[in-house]
């Protein structure tokens, strides 16, 4: 029997056909009637089958005993042992005492996606201070400038790539990513197709990624520099006076003169040594965007996790105002989510226009919160540091930060000391291995599946619904009803007792209600009680029938005769294509108190003197940057035994220049040191990074003690976030810093490899 379904595990959500044979999942091939990606697959998509049959897969929960190793029980013991943990901590310090991780494939898993709100929401209610996600270690620079800039933390224009004639892009490898914040199957044909029809695609990145090998042409710019390149592209284009006049923008933007002024300290020659980009190349790709119809500036993860992330990431917009492409074709578009979603509402706490940061701060360090959270770093300091408000306990989500955090040496030993910590997650990993209790939720193939965010970032507005491939066990809970039954525990209930019925209620009740008072949500001003009472289904199902039926192409609760509801999008197994990207929405998406795009904001202006300062700073040794892999996905993708295939991938890579001049042999060991520590790992000497810079991949440090990963265990890899300086971050964002981390070099004696 053959499944439709979408793929959970990136960003592009490519369309699958997954074959079922007496109970097993045999082989997963594109399919060709999808009406988003036609027939488009990766590595990753191809290994969902093996993912589901992974023996280390856990099929049942795990309490660690006395001995410290892990065994199996029920799920009623499991329950009674997390309350039993859990509950010491609550009673005796309160839920300040208590914080939650959430991981980056939650956002890839239906059920808690739509349900870990509920976790946090009702933590924070009971008086948990803040909860740690991997967004600072990624993609946070973006939603600080989304909100500041356009409205939204989640709303920002793409770019157009099916129309543009000139697209840079900064800090992005598609090629490994399928597209970051931007979602398009077959990314790399899209990139091809511009050079065919006769246009340029140039890529600006300390490394000659794959993507970059494919462009016009690769521009190397010195890690953490991007927001001086891109500064002095602005001052080159004024001086030069290049700028188009954007009629489509008039009256629709406020400070773009303000950054304009800004850009006079910032020529070409004054930055050229810092970037290592020349004045000429820089006015180059200066004149290149002026001469072109349709240009665009596109940045992702090297530009956001980096010193100057938040300053990069916003002069990309700004370039894209100054030159007219923002809400114009084959410029930057603002994407139309056929599917509502809670997170695009601002949250309830940010009272008042606009957006505030530093509202409080963390405890040991001081940290200003932005958006809500603090730097991931802190959340070790947090746990080992003595004293009122110390984390004494911690539930963790489908993560990793033992290897995904910066300094994580030091956050992996504290895990060790929580008085509780509980884990909802599939592997006994390199985090979960110091859990008192792990709650294992389904495998891709067992539970049903519907993408809302990443529909905000699409070439195109599609909404596909999957069903299980596979039933799952009798018996066993779906993770949105352990996020609620967690949830309930936190506000008081004894984990086992929590009524999951009456807490999805309440928790539907709670986001249409909130949703109803705000302004900036298509259910401003309905009557909660007859919109709750419209919908149908329970838990994700009746989130997305919300979703869909308030969303663009929906019926309105009933208002909209004919309209999607999620019972219509089911019967579309290969989905429904509902539009296409378009300009002229500007009136429509913008949400800025003065309903324009706000390109000046006093957290930006206050970042400039540090950026400033940078432009005369001595560079000592190397800079270290993060890279990742097609057939990879942070850590998690690492025990599939058909995307382990191949050559070592945990490799620095070093220019030929550096190498010699370091002693370095290809394929020998080297040490890495920074300031937070040093690891050992096997050099490759290659022409595709830039002299002065290295790369190590990011996710790898497996064959720990108590994890139960065979294959990841067989090529473990070194871990780069020993290397990555807790307290090195972007200012303005809270962004840690993985890109541009001083390092130095040495070679391993023969004798000692």
């Amino acid at each position: 029997m053959e499944h439709r379904i979408t793929c959970p595990l990136c960003e592009a959500m490519c369309g699958l056909r997954v074959t079922v044979q007496a109970g097993t999942a045999g082989a997963v091939r594109g399919n060709p009637d999808d009406v988003w990606s036609r027939g488009h697959l990766c590595p990753k998509g191809a290994s969902l089958q093996q993912i589901h049959h992974d023996p280390d897969r856990l099929r049942q929960p795990l309490v660690r005993t006395r001995s410290g190793a892990h065994v199996e029980v029920s799920w009623d013991d499991a329950l009674a042992e997390a309350e039993a943990v859990l509950r010491p901590v609550l009673d005796r310090h309160g839920a300040a005492a208590v914080s939650v991780y959430i991981g980056n494939p939650v956002a890839h898993n239906l059920g808690l996606e739509t349900y870990v709100g509920a976790l946090v929401g009702m933590a924070g209610a009971a008086g948990m201070p803040a909860y740690y996600t991997p967004g600072t270690v990624d993609q946070w620079p973006l939603n600080v400038v989304s909100a500041l800039l356009f409205g939204g933390m989640w709303n920002a224009p793409i770019p157009d790539l099916d129309r543009t004639d000139h697209l840079m892009m900064l800090g992005a490898n598609p090629s490994a990513s399928q597209g970051s914040m931007l979602s398009a199957p077959d990314i790399m044909g899209r990139l091809a197709a511009i050079r065919e029809r006769g246009g340029t695609v140039v890529v600006i990145d300390p490394r000659r990624t794959q993507t970059a090998r494919r462009a016009s042409e690769w521009v190397p710019v010195l890690p953490g520099t991007d927001a001086l390149l891109l500064f002095a592209i602005l001052h080159t284009l004024v001086e030069q006076h290049r700028l188009r006049p954007p009629p489509h923008l008039d009256d629709m933007v406020t400070g773009l003169d303000d950054v304009i002024a800004l850009a006079a300290r910032f020529p070409p020659e004054r930055v050229e040594a810092a970037t290592g980009v020349s004045a000429g190349t820089i006015r180059r790709l200066a004149a290149g965007l002026a001469d072109a119809d349709r240009p665009v500036l596109y940045s992702r993860i090297g530009a956001c996790t980096q010193e100057f992330g938040t300053l990069a990431t916003w002069l990309v917009f700004v370039l894209n105002v100054a030159l007219g492409s923002v809400d114009r074709a084959g410029g930057a578009l603002f994407p139309k989510a056929p599917v509502w979603s809670p997170m695009f509402m601002k949250p309830p706490d940010q009272t008042g226009p606009g957006w505030q940061f530093g509202r409080f701060r963390s405890r040991v360090r001081g940290a200003p919160e932005v958006l809500g959270q603090f730097p991931v770093s802190c959340l070790a300091e947090e746990i080992d540091t003595p004293g009122d408000g110390q984390i004494r306990g911690l539930v963790t989500v489908a993560g990793n930060p033992a290897v995904s955090a910066p300094g994580a040496r030091r956050l992996d030993a504290a895990l060790g000391g929580l008085d509780a910590m509980i884990s909802v997650d599939n592997w006994l990993n390199e985090t979960t291995r110091h859990a008192h209790v792990v709650l294992p939720g389904l495998s891709p193939l067992e539970r049903p599946h519907c993408d809302d965010l990443y529909w905000m970032y699409a070439i195109a507005s599609c909404v596909k619904w999957s069903d299980p491939v596979l039933a799952p066990p009798a018996g066993r809970p779906q993770e949105w009803e352990i996020m609620l039954r967690l949830a309930g525990a936190l506000l008081g209930t004894p984990l086992p007792d929590v009524d999951v019925p009456a807490m999805d209620d309440m928790y539907t009740q709670g986001i249409i209600y909130t949703a109803c008072q705000a302004a900036d949500t298509p259910l401003f001003g309905r009557d909660p009680e007859e919109v709750f009472a419209a919908l149908r289904g329970r838990g994700p199902e009746r989130m997305i029938d919300l979703g869909v039926r308030v969303g663009p192409w929906g019926d309105d609760l009933g208002r909209r005769p004919g309209g999607l509801t999620l019972e219509e999008v089911r019967r579309h197994p290969d989905g429904l294509r509902l539009g296409e990207l378009e300009g002229g929405r500007l009136n429509e998406v913008l949400t800025t108190p003065s309903g324009r795009i706000e390109l000046m904001h006093p957290l930006l202006a206050a970042d400039i003197p540090r950026l400033l300062a940078r432009i005369d700073r001595t560079v000592d040794g190397l800079a270290l940057t993060s890279r990742r892999h097609l057939r990879s996905n942070n850590s998690w993708l690492h025990n599939v035994a058909g995307l382990m295939r191949g050559k070592d991938r945990c490799t620095m890579l070093i220019n030929p220049t550096d190498a010699a001049r370091l002693g370095v042999t290809d394929g020998h060991l080297v040490d890495v040191c920074t300031t937070e520590g040093s690891i050992r790992v096997v050099a490759e000497v290659t022409d595709e990074m830039m002299a002065g810079v290295v790369s190590l991949p990011h996710g790898w440090g497996h064959g720990v003690d108590g994890t139960r990963l065979d294959v990841a265990n067989a090529h473990p890899g070194a871990n780069t976030n020993m290397l990555n300086p807790a307290v090195l971050i972007d200012v303005p964002s809270n962004t840690q810093v993985v890109n541009g981390v001083p390092c130095w070099v040495a070679p391993v004696s023969v004798g000692a490899d």
